[in-house]
């Protein structure tokens, strides 16, 4: 388990409260629990990484508090939304920074966005948050959140959109199983950090056992 100094502790524990509160109705598959297990994911990662558990801990904690799919495409939702918070907090400038900073470059994008900054904290929370995105539970918020947005499961006529701009991704009413060529399966060969991409590969593989069966009902050959 992490150690935390006790003034760190309290932080990290009015922080979750405070995210609990921010997305206590949020859709399902980017809720609490989502950012608990990105949280869990991202200490699990630290472990075999040289941070700064403090800056990994409220970044994990805090990366989805404001996510612009949710706000009308409004990428400074969640970063200022974040900076309110920890300026409530006894916590310095510097690591107040980095958190935003990660919350702001934290996210997929279409996988095309240009990188402005940097950091192996920020490798550990993208991580975190991508393998959430992989194996049963990704499959199972992805389609969540397909439902919610009442999008078709699958068109074999619209096909996949690989070459996507952030804005053009951010747009996408694409059915639910494109998303899967869109980002899921791209997210194997993006990850940052070794207990990433191996715990990504397990889940990688998942999902094409998943889209193998998946074809195979749709066709009608099982």
């Amino acid at each position: 388990m992490t150690i935390f100094s006790s003034e760190i502790l309290k932080i990290i524990e009015n922080t979750k409260r405070f995210v609990q509160q921010e997305l206590a109705d949020a859709e399902g598959g980017h809720d609490w629990f989502h950012i608990d297990r990105v949280y869990k994911n991202a200490l699990l990662i630290s472990k075999e990484e040289d941070v700064d558990i403090t800056v990994v801990a409220l970044g994990a904690l805090l990366h989805d508090i404001g996510d612009s799919k949710f706000h009308g495409g409004d990428d400074s939702v969640g970063p200022k939304k974040a900076a309110r918070f920890l300026n409530t907090q006894h916590i310095s400038e510097e690591i107040i920074d980095h958190v935003i900073q990660i919350i702001a470059n934290v996210s997929f994008k279409g996988g095309n966005a240009i990188k402005t900054f940097h950091s192996k904290e920020l490798e550990v929370v993208q991580d975190a948050d991508r393998l959430d995105a992989l194996g049963a539970i990704g499959i199972t918020r992805t389609f969540n959140y397909g439902g919610f947005k009442n999008r078709k499961i699958y068109d074999p006529n619209i096909k996949p959109q690989l070459n996507m701009t952030p804005e053009q991704y951010k747009k996408s009413t694409a059915p639910t199983l494109n998303h899967f060529y869109e980002k899921l399966l791209l997210l194997k060969d993006k990850m940052n950090t070794k207990t990433g991409k191996k715990i990504a590969q397990e889940r990688h593989q998942f999902m094409e056992q998943f889209l193998e069966q998946f074809y195979s009902e749709w066709k009608g050959e099982c």
